[in-house]
């Protein structure tokens, strides 16, 4: 049997860093789909250990960890009687990066997720990127990692992972400009008046998407789509000028990317986060997944139309940020965190999460002399002190 052939039947080792959240859960069903397939070796979470558990013990893990140091003794109480090691804390989810498997999903959110993530690069064949804050906030240190490596990078959010097709066969020279598409969210009619009494509630109700708290309300913001453009200059090396971004409320075209010969290439899919985590997993080859292909009769017509910057400030801070992505880039995230987890925790309005995010912009540049961006601990520190600024704001906020 030809070599190729046979390494196909050897299953995929695979570490998933941030399984108990939506791309963890979804990447596992998959995995559970096509068994044979993969070999889980490793599960990172956070507090719900519950389901932690539970899926280290069906997809046989060698290895677990939670990032909460205070769940450890829990995490141990439920695995003991297995043959799976555990541990608790960052040096714990560090370990589990630096495991040497085929594929490392990396979907922890935040910037929680950079260390790990570029532990993971040095480790690992591939990496399955899910974590737009890791280039956000360190986008030419964590690219110069991944060529350092020569570590295959496979972006998962359906955007970047459509454009990863599209350009597979385009010369740098030939592209003009990759657009990004995003459905409006649910406040996509809704007025700047309206916008004010927003409720939590409303605002996790995404039209189109399954996805944690945090990246729904983003959605909401359309900051993720801001996020995104930053993500797509750094994945694809492109200048800021080259990116662009429009409402899309099907979510069935993922994204396009317009060639100097005047042609235009687009990627759709069902928006269903299943489609580009099989593309991660699978690559390059494909895996079947349960999601069923477009039927554009059915649809009937698919729409654009240009986002509001003055109704969605956020997408307007990142596209300011997509020119200085360097220095403003840590901030942007940083602020951003701690801006949407006040709203989650109804402590400020809808609006709030832009104002206090652009107040920590204004105010940061103080902070910035020397700075180096290749620096890792540089970047933590400067993330840090966004942080900290954000905070006080908020305390003069109640």
């Amino acid at each position: 049997m030809p070599q190729e052939q046979n390494e196909l039947l050897q299953p995929k080792t695979i570490t998933i860093l941030g399984s108990t959240g939506t791309i963890g859960q979804n990447t596992l069903d998959l995995i559970e789909r096509n068994p044979g397939q993969f070999q889980v070796v490793a599960l990172t979470g956070n507090q719900n250990i519950p389901e932690l558990v539970c899926q280290a013990k069906k997809f046989k893990a060698q290895f677990v960890a939670t990032a909460d140091q205070d769940k450890y003794a829990d995490l141990k109480e439920q695995l003991s009687g297995c043959d799976i090691k555990c541990g608790a804390g960052k040096e714990a989810v560090l370990e589990a990066a630096s495991l040497q498997t085929d594929i490392c999903m990396a979907a922890i959110v935040g910037v929680a997720g950079l260390e790990p993530t570029l532990t993971a690069i040095k480790a690992v064949k591939t990496v399955a990127l899910a974590n737009k804050e890791c280039l956000v906030s360190a986008g030419k240190l964590f690219m110069q990692t991944v060529k350092e490596h020569n570590t295959i990078l496979i972006p998962v959010d359906s955007e970047h992972c459509g454009a990863y097709q599209c350009l597979a066969a385009e010369q740098p020279e030939n592209i003009q400009k990759l657009t990004l598409t995003a459905s409006g969210g649910p406040f996509r009619n809704v007025s700047k008046q309206e916008l004010q009494n927003v409720t939590k509630a409303q605002a996790l109700q995404h039209p189109n998407w399954e996805m944690g708290a945090k990246i729904t309300i983003d959605s909401a913001t359309l900051m993720n789509k801001g996020l995104e453009l930053i993500e797509a200059k750094y994945l694809f090396s492109l200048k800021a000028d080259q990116l662009d971004m429009v409402i899309h409320p099907q979510s069935i075209i993922h994204c396009l990317v317009s060639l100097k010969d005047g042609s235009m290439l687009a990627q759709m899919s069902e928006p269903d986060m299943r489609v580009p985590i099989s593309y991660s997993l699978a690559w390059p080859q494909r895996l079947k997944t349960p999601v069923q292909p477009v039927d554009l009769v059915d649809i009937g017509q698919l729409t654009f139309e240009k986002p509001d910057m003055d109704r969605f400030s956020c997408l307007a801070l990142a596209k300011h940020t997509l020119y200085n992505t360097q220095t403003l880039g840590p901030i942007l995230n940083a602020a951003n965190e701690i801006a949407v987890e006040a709203f989650l925790a109804e402590k400020i309005s809808f609006i709030a999460i832009a104002e206090i995010i652009e107040q920590v912009m204004e105010t940061m540049d103080a902070h910035l002399s020397g700075f180096n961006p290749m620096a890792l601990n540089d970047i933590l520190q400067i993330d840090q002190k966004a942080r900290y600024l954000a905070l006080e704001l908020l305390k003069l906020r109640v």
